[in-house]
């Protein structure tokens, strides 16, 4: 027995190795490829500080900080997901399917729109707007417990309202629009050093607080008869978990705008190879969460250039079959 888990704990650790390098392979790729394709020895040379100019510029002002950003995005999102789906015991928990990333996005419409001039305050306040919609949706689906089917359709429910919110902040500030829209939509064009600014504090953060959580997880996998049985304080560790998904979601939000299915996808796949043990399954969705985003985005700005598309389109098409399949498969 003792070497059948070694066997797997070795396997697991060998598949992390491949993760990390996909995520490396990822970041390496945003950064090169685009309108404009940037030779490795030039980026070395940007670093240096000998590179061309015209190269070091495009390579630290544009594409290292929306790099960075996406696989921010891409790794609080995923393991926002994945611990959405443990605490909510529902494989098609997600933040932007449940309503907590359009509450995030209803409250920072209401500060871009209404208070532009305090961006600084998006993340915290979209953390509060996603704390309060993952609230509305426990209480909705709370009747003698959780059942995953209650949350979800409590989840669809509170999106579906709150984005008839966030219509109706547009359509009363119609003037400005097109920012709303774009954030809406999800994308990381034009995102910048100011932008890593914003988001790398949270996901270092909250980052850090999932990974270390994954035992708590592990033990709320067992059951909550189970989990009390072993000392843990159920419900206020399931808030406490909720508050480090949501703050995961909010500061991902509060940067790139809606980006949806990446918490829905990332994690499944993560699961099917390494199993549902959250000491490897988080660290495992936030390497695939960071490949998947900077990789899409690159595809995404480069597959029609000159024109760009909104990474938050692509994933759309990508992350639509695989939630129906998923429906298909667990409903």
């Amino acid at each position: 027995m003792t070497e059948n888990n070694n066997k797997t704990v070795k396997w697991r650790i060998s598949l992390l190795v491949v993760f990390a390098t996909l995520a490396i392979a990822g970041f390496l790729l945003s950064i090169t490829k685009g309108s404009v394709e940037i030779p490795l020895s030039e980026i070395i040379g940007a670093m240096e500080g000998s590179s061309g100019q015209i190269y070091g510029n495009i390579f630290m002002n544009i594409r290292l900080p929306r790099t960075i950003v996406g696989a921010l995005v891409g790794m609080n999102l995923a393991l926002s997901g994945a611990i959405l789906q443990a605490i909510m015991k529902n494989p098609l928990a997600d933040p932007h399917i449940i309503g907590i990333s359009s509450g995030a996005g209803l409250a920072g419409i209401m500060v871009i729109v209404l208070f532009p001039a305090y961006e600084v305050f998006i993340t915290p306040v979209a953390f509060l707007g996603a704390m309060l919609a993952a609230v509305c949706i426990y209480i909705l689906a709370w009747k003698n417990g959780i059942r995953p089917v209650r949350i979800i359709l409590a989840g669809v429910a509170v999106s579906a309202f709150l984005g008839a919110g966030i219509s109706g902040m547009m359509i009363f500030n119609s003037d400005r629009v097109h920012n709303a829209l774009m954030w809406m939509v999800g994308g990381l064009s034009a995102r910048s050093w100011p932008h890593v600014a914003m988001i790398w504090p949270y996901s270092l953060g909250a980052g850090l607080m999932a990974l270390l959580s994954a035992g708590y997880i592990n033990i709320l996998q067992l059951g909550d008869d189970v989990a009390k049985g072993l000392g843990v304080r159920v419900e206020l560790t399931r808030i406490a978990l909720t508050a480090i998904a949501a703050l995961l979601a909010a500061s991902a939000v509060s940067v790139v705008g809606l980006l949806g299915f990446v918490g829905l996808i990332v994690p499944h796949g993560a699961r099917l190879m390494v199993g549902s043990d959250y000491r490897f399954l988080l660290p495992a969705s936030a390497l695939l969460g960071i490949a998947l985003v900077t990789v899409c985005d690159t595809i995404a700005r480069s597959a029609f250039a000159p024109v760009e598309l909104p990474v938050g389109i692509f994933m759309a098409a990508m992350g639509a079959p695989f939630f129906l399949f998923l429906l298909r498969r667990e409903l």
